[in-house]
């Protein structure tokens, strides 16, 4: 043990020891622990006074006494065998197996399962493997493991007892063929200036989420990494992109993952990301941003950008969404659910898929051809009704108006045809809410509540349920069943969320019934 080793305790806790030696006050010596989760830890170092170490998280540190029952871990090969290695029964041929899922009730006899044993225990052979939690603390021997495991495509080393990059690298030198490495929940001291170029060749994914890895720590390590096209860094609490050590490493860098992190500045986002003229795909969910500046003379590093993940922000206006479009022109697929701006109105949706003309997917769903013009019909008639004045005027609220106008021809605009074309895409809906799950037919004694709702036709049944269930005051749409209320009274149970509410015949008038499935 030495100091920046990672220990394990059985309460399941991690932590890199920071001290070893003698507090004043005490007898004995003592260990000086910065714990992965901060709650387990009492202070940042200091005790009476005295600071014996630094903690990076605050009060994430405590000191324990040393003990048996810690963990410091076994070798790469240890940890293999231990997971993938059975040993062999003897000579019986056939043994007594309990099922797992008969809790002990029932046993059967199995024939030969040494050979079965044998096979998984051909290392050679392995191609995916996972070692997360398996206590992975330090390589072998020179070798041991080229001729163990060579051929490990996949290797998950999530939440192990790695300490440094030079602990990581003397694994990976070893396998030549390895193309994806996860190394998340670790904690990894940064690389030393000697690591060997042949670690990574032919590395093209790196999982670094929760390991509070920087982004020039990112850097310093990708340049060793020439085929790397994904990386993820979500949980890493950066708070900036500044300081990458070689811009050149990131200019294959197809996909970015940095999920809850705190980069609240989009602008500060595209300017870091001008090095990666590759990317495709990036996630920026949970991370504080609150607006999107317009890009006007600025240039717009995120031209090729097809996929992106914006959940859970702070959006709140819907010109968030046109000066989106202004920096990512090609965007395809976007989720913003949970952001302020998706829950101010019934027709957000139909605004944002107006606002994209590029956009095919938006919150995990497709947005057919149908639902497209009926979107931008209904933006045109929006426009119309709410923005008084010449074109210019209406191009300043909403810049997607001249090219609609072109492409749907301009709405009427006069009081009574503006009301009228927009709500002739609108049906108006009955929903009824059961108290109990219907049977066969509808029956009024198990309503307890009704309300009308206007969807467009082309919504899918996934998102009337969102709506159905936000009218209701619910938030989980996996807990309500809908039924249609058909000419004779019998109730059709709706279940294919990806279809129309037009496929399911529903119009104006129609009658659904909902019940309400109360969490256990």
């Amino acid at each position: 043990m030495c100091l920046g080793s990672r220990i394990y305790l059985p309460s399941g806790h991690f932590g890199t020891v920071k001290y070893y030696g003698p507090l004043d006050g005490t007898t004995g010596l003592w260990l000086g622990v910065e714990w992965d989760d901060p709650t387990r830890g009492k202070h940042d170092g200091t005790k009476d006074g005295k600071r014996y170490f630094d903690c990076r998280v605050p009060h994430s540190g405590s000191f324990i006494r040393p003990s048996p029952s810690i963990c410091y871990g076994y070798t790469f090969l240890q940890a293999l065998k231990n997971k993938y290695v059975e040993a062999v029964h003897g000579t019986a041929s056939q043994e007594k197996v309990v099922l797992g899922s008969s809790n002990g009730a029932i046993e059967v006899e199995a024939v030969d399962l040494d050979k079965i044993r044998s096979k998984f225990s051909n290392l050679e052979r392995l191609r995916e493997v996972s070692l997360d939690y398996e206590m992975v603390s330090t390589g072998n021997k020179p070798g041991e493991i080229l001729s163990t495991c060579p051929n490990i495509r996949g290797l998950d080393l999530s939440a192990t007892l790695l300490s440094s990059w030079d602990v990581v690298a003397m694994i990976t030198t070893e396998l030549h063929q390895l193309e994806r490495l996860a190394l998340n929940r670790n904690r990894l001291t940064p690389p030393s200036s000697h690591l060997p170029a042949s670690a990574w060749l032919r590395l093209s994914e790196l999982q670094l989420n929760g390991t509070w890895t920087s982004w020039e720590e990112f850097t310093s390590i990708a340049i060793l990494m020439p085929q790397l096209r994904i990386a993820e860094l979500g949980y890493n609490g950066l708070t900036s992109l500044s300081h990458a050590k070689i811009f050149t490493v990131l200019d294959r860098i197809e996909i970015l993952n940095f999920d809850s992190n705190k980069l609240e500045d989009w602008q500060h986002i595209c300017g870091a990301l001008k090095p990666c003229p590759s990317l495709q795909r990036l996630i920026l969910s949970s991370n504080g941003i609150a607006t999107i500046p317009p890009r006007e003379y600025r240039p717009s590093h995120l031209q090729g950008l097809k996929v992106l993940s914006f959940s859970s922000n702070k959006l709140h206006s819907s010109r968030d969404i046109d000066r989106l479009y202004e920096w990512c022109p090609h965007l395809e697929t976007l989720s913003l659910a949970k952001n302020p701006m998706t829950e101010a109105n019934d027709s957000v949706r139909q605004q944002i898929i107006a606002k994209i003309p590029s956009l095919r997917v938006l919150d995990a769903t497709a947005i057919s051809t149908k639902e497209r013009s009926d979107s931008e019909l209904f933006y045109l008639s929006f426009i119309a009704k709410t923005v008084p004045g010449h074109d210019e005027d209406k191009m300043k609220e909403h810049p997607q108006w001249k090219a609609l106008c072109m492409k749907h021809g301009r709405p009427v605009e006069s009081t009574a045809d503006r009301d009228g074309r927009l709500s002739r895409y609108l049906i108006e809906v009955k929903v009824h809410h059961s108290s109990e799950p219907p049977g066969g037919l509808f029956t009024p004694e198990s309503i307890i509540a009704s309300t009308s709702l206007r969807v467009l036709s082309t919504m899918k049944l996934g998102l009337f349920r969102l709506r159905v269930m936000k009218a209701l005051g619910r938030k989980n749409r996996d807990g309500i069943h809908v039924w249609l209320r058909m000419g004779d009274d019998t109730l059709a149970l709706l279940q294919n969320d990806d279809q129309e509410l037009g496929w399911w015949g529903i119009e104006s008038n129609s009658e659904i019934v909902v019940h309400l499935i109360t969490p256990a």
